[in-house]
């Protein structure tokens, strides 16, 4: 079965569809989709993770607002049917 990812950018819906072997995460997809550089969100997120190395929910977290940032909201992934 094939994955979808429905998220709203700059007020619009919109859905794409997501494969694990095209993409490391979802973020990844949807930032690809939309064309938006994430060299900087790497390199911060690398920073992150070497000071918080096993604290999940921190990183959860600053993918989450960082994307909200750029204004992506209402991120869902589900199967198609």
């Amino acid at each position: 079965m094939a994955f979808r990812i429905r998220y709203h950018y700059r007020k619009q819906q919109k859905e794409i569809g997501y494969a694990n072997d095209k993409h490391h995460s979802l973020y990844d997809a949807i930032a690809a989709a939309e064309g938006v550089d994430l060299a900087e969100f790497r390199r911060m997120e690398t920073q992150l993770a070497n000071v918080s190395r096993n604290d999940r929910k921190t990183l959860k977290e600053f993918r989450e607002e960082y994307f909200r940032k750029l204004g992506f909201s209402q991120i869902t992934i589900f199967r198609e049917e």
